[in-house]
Protein backbone atom coordinates (compact mmCIF):
# COMPACT_ATOMS: atom_id res chain seq x y z
CA UNK A 1 0.00 0.00 0.00
CA UNK A 2 1.36 3.37 -1.01
CA UNK A 3 1.69 5.95 1.73
CA UNK A 4 2.74 9.57 1.40
CA UNK A 5 3.78 11.90 4.20
CA UNK A 6 3.94 15.60 3.36
CA UNK A 7 5.45 18.30 5.53
CA UNK A 8 6.73 21.85 5.42
CA UNK A 9 3.67 23.96 4.75
CA UNK A 10 2.72 26.97 6.82
CA UNK A 11 2.24 30.71 6.95
CA UNK A 12 4.94 32.94 5.51
CA UNK A 13 5.21 36.61 4.60
CA UNK A 14 5.57 37.71 0.98
CA UNK A 15 9.17 37.31 -0.13
CA UNK A 16 9.76 34.49 2.33
CA UNK A 17 10.68 30.86 1.76
CA UNK A 18 9.34 27.42 2.59
CA UNK A 19 10.53 23.91 1.85
CA UNK A 20 8.01 21.16 1.27
CA UNK A 21 8.93 17.51 1.64
CA UNK A 22 7.19 14.33 0.58
CA UNK A 23 8.25 10.89 1.71
CA UNK A 24 6.69 7.77 0.27
CA UNK A 25 6.63 4.18 1.42
CA UNK A 26 5.31 1.06 -0.21
CA UNK A 27 7.29 1.42 -3.40
CA UNK A 28 10.59 2.76 -4.66
CA UNK A 29 10.69 5.88 -6.74
CA UNK A 30 13.07 4.59 -9.37
CA UNK A 31 11.77 5.38 -12.87
CA UNK A 32 8.72 7.29 -11.58
CA UNK A 33 7.66 10.79 -12.49
CA UNK A 34 7.08 12.71 -9.28
CA UNK A 35 5.81 16.18 -8.74
CA UNK A 36 4.16 18.95 -6.83
CA UNK A 37 0.73 20.30 -7.59
CA UNK A 38 -1.37 22.99 -5.96
CA UNK A 39 -4.98 23.99 -5.70
CA UNK A 40 -6.18 27.39 -4.59
CA UNK A 41 -9.79 27.99 -3.47
CA UNK A 42 -12.11 28.12 -6.44
CA UNK A 43 -9.38 27.15 -8.89
CA UNK A 44 -8.43 23.97 -10.69
CA UNK A 45 -5.47 21.92 -9.51
CA UNK A 46 -2.32 22.81 -11.42
CA UNK A 47 1.12 21.36 -11.89
CA UNK A 48 3.86 23.36 -10.17
CA UNK A 49 6.97 21.28 -10.76
CA UNK A 50 7.81 17.72 -11.72
CA UNK A 51 10.95 15.61 -12.00
CA UNK A 52 11.75 12.32 -13.64
CA UNK A 53 13.47 9.88 -11.32
CA UNK A 54 14.84 8.15 -14.40
CA UNK A 55 16.78 10.99 -16.04
CA UNK A 56 16.38 13.97 -13.67
CA UNK A 57 14.58 16.03 -16.29
CA UNK A 58 12.49 18.75 -14.66
CA UNK A 59 9.57 20.99 -15.42
CA UNK A 60 8.42 24.21 -13.76
CA UNK A 61 5.26 26.11 -14.44
CA UNK A 62 5.78 29.60 -15.78
CA UNK A 63 4.44 31.14 -12.58
CA UNK A 64 7.16 29.57 -10.39
CA UNK A 65 10.09 29.32 -12.80
CA UNK A 66 13.17 30.85 -11.18
CA UNK A 67 11.64 30.89 -7.69
CA UNK A 68 10.94 27.22 -6.93
CA UNK A 69 13.30 24.25 -7.12
CA UNK A 70 12.46 20.56 -7.05
CA UNK A 71 14.92 17.97 -5.79
CA UNK A 72 14.95 14.34 -4.77
CA UNK A 73 16.67 12.08 -2.30
CA UNK A 74 16.32 8.60 -3.71
CA UNK A 75 17.96 6.96 -0.71
CA UNK A 76 15.23 8.35 1.52
CA UNK A 77 12.40 7.96 -1.03
CA UNK A 78 11.79 11.66 -0.57
CA UNK A 79 11.45 14.69 -2.75
CA UNK A 80 11.36 18.37 -1.92
CA UNK A 81 10.09 21.66 -3.24
CA UNK A 82 12.13 24.68 -2.22
CA UNK A 83 9.96 27.76 -2.59
CA UNK A 84 11.62 31.17 -2.54
CA UNK A 85 10.32 34.68 -3.11
CA UNK A 86 6.84 33.54 -2.23
CA UNK A 87 3.92 35.67 -3.38
CA UNK A 88 0.32 35.83 -2.13
CA UNK A 89 -0.68 34.14 -5.42
CA UNK A 90 1.23 31.05 -4.27
CA UNK A 91 -1.30 30.48 -1.50
CA UNK A 92 -2.83 27.04 -2.01
CA UNK A 93 -2.92 23.47 -0.79
CA UNK A 94 0.14 21.74 -2.19
CA UNK A 95 0.07 18.04 -3.06
CA UNK A 96 2.83 15.63 -3.95
CA UNK A 97 2.14 12.88 -6.45
CA UNK A 98 3.87 10.02 -8.22
CA UNK A 99 3.16 8.02 -11.35
CA UNK A 100 5.06 5.73 -13.70
CA UNK A 101 6.06 7.89 -16.64
CA UNK A 102 4.02 7.55 -19.81
CA UNK A 103 4.82 10.95 -21.28
CA UNK A 104 7.51 13.58 -20.87
CA UNK A 105 7.79 15.22 -17.45
CA UNK A 106 6.46 18.47 -18.93
CA UNK A 107 3.43 16.75 -20.41
CA UNK A 108 2.66 14.79 -17.27
CA UNK A 109 2.99 17.84 -15.06
CA UNK A 110 0.43 19.58 -17.24
CA UNK A 111 -2.07 16.73 -16.84
CA UNK A 112 -2.59 16.27 -13.12
CA UNK A 113 -5.41 13.65 -13.49
CA UNK A 114 -2.87 11.23 -14.95
CA UNK A 115 -1.27 10.89 -11.51
CA UNK A 116 -2.92 8.14 -9.49
CA UNK A 117 -0.96 8.33 -6.21
CA UNK A 118 -1.29 11.46 -4.07
CA UNK A 119 -0.25 12.88 -0.74
CA UNK A 120 -2.76 14.35 1.68
CA UNK A 121 -1.85 17.96 0.90
CA UNK A 122 -0.23 20.69 2.95
CA UNK A 123 -1.45 24.28 3.25
CA UNK A 124 0.83 27.11 2.16
CA UNK A 125 -0.37 30.62 3.00
CA UNK A 126 1.54 33.70 1.90
CA UNK A 127 0.28 36.76 3.69
CA UNK A 128 1.50 39.78 5.58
Amino acid sequence: QLQFVESGGGLVQPGGSLRLSCTVSGFTLDYYAIGWFRQAPGKEREGVSCISMRDDSTYYSESVEGRFSISRDSAKNTWHLQMNELEPEDTAVYYCAAEPPVYSVKAMCSMWPIFSSWGQGTQVTVSS
